[in-house]
């Protein structure tokens, strides 16, 4: 009967620990009916003190040239500043880097990616900006980000 009653505290007490450690917020990304639910590839705390790296992090989803890139983002990132970084190759052969605006905090949740019909994604990427280094420095550090590679 001892150790039944020493059992509930010690597991009470581990799930309590626990509890306090949310895990990190995940990004989804849409196109036509298929979709993709990505883990943070690099996430730091709001101080930017301990970061985490996850190289298999990143996902794959087919998005044909042409189609949308619905980009979704839960509440604790859509709470802050954020964008969308791309890459794509055009009819030419060219590939090309650009990005979304910087959505101010709650402003929007998703993003549509909306590239030409000849046009091939090859990657997007979510980021979320931390605090500034220093006050009034007017860079801002990425906090998190989330990988999509795109396959045709």
């Amino acid at each position: 009967m001892s150790r039944r009653l020493l059992a509930v505290p010690v597991a009470a007490l581990l799930l309590a620990g626990c509890a306090g450690q949310e895990p990190p917020p995940q990004v989804t990304f849409a196109a036509g009916t298929a979709s993709a639910v990505a883990r943070p590839a690099q996430y730091c705390d709001v101080q930017l003190t301990e970061c985490t790296t996850d190289v298999a992090a990143p996902v794959t989803l087919a998005v044909p040239p042409g189609t949308p890139l619905q980009v979704t983002v839960p509440p604790e990132i859509a709470e802050t500043p954020w964008q969308v970084v791309f890459s794509y190759v055009d009819a030419a052969a060219t590939q090309i880097d650009q990005r979304s605006p910087v959505f101010a905090p709650d402003e929007r949740s998703t993003w549509t990616l909306e590239l030409a019909a000849t046009d091939r994604l090859v990657t997007a990427e979510v980021q979320q900006y931390g605090a500034p280094a220093q006050p009034n420095a007017g860079e801002f550090p990425i906090r998190a980000s989330w990988v999509l590679t795109a396959s045709n």
